[in-house]
C-alpha cells in the first residue's frame, strides 16, 4: 500500500511519478523499496488517469455494513456541548483535494 500512496503524494505534489521519484518517497519515510515492486507499480499507473480513479475510489466507496439480525447496534456517543476544531480536512482527506 505504501507504494500507492507514494504515487500519490507525488501526483498530488504535481510531481512525477518514475521509478526514482517513487523510490526517493519510499526511502524518505524509511521504507524499503523493491524495485520490482516499484517498477510493477509504474508499469500499472501507465495509462490511468490518477484524478479520476481517485475520484471513483471516493464515489465507490461501500457502506458500512449493518449489524447482522439479531444484533445491536452500537449506540452512538453525543457529541461533547463544545465546540471542536473542524479536521475534516487534514489527513488522508487532504491527498484527494
Amino acid at each position: 500500500m505504501e507504494y500507492v500512496y507514494a504515487a500519490l503524494i507525488l501526483h498530488e505534489a504535481d510531481q512525477e511519478i518514475s521509478e526514482e521519484s517513487v523510490s526517493d518517497v519510499l526511502q524518505a519515510a524509511g521504507v524499503d523499496d523493491d524495485e520490482p515492486r516499484v517498477k510493477a507499480l509504474i508499469a500499472a499507473l501507465e495509462d490511468v488517469d490518477i484524478e479520476e480513479a481517485v475520484a471513483e475510489a471516493a464515489v465507490g466507496a461501500p457502506a458500512p455494513a449493518a449489524p447482522a439480525a439479531g444484533e445491536e447496534e452500537p449506540e452512538e456517543e453525543e457529541a461533547p456541548e463544545e465546540e471542536e476544531e473542524d479536521t475534516s480536512g487534514e489527513g488522508l482527506g487532504e491527498l484527494f483535494g
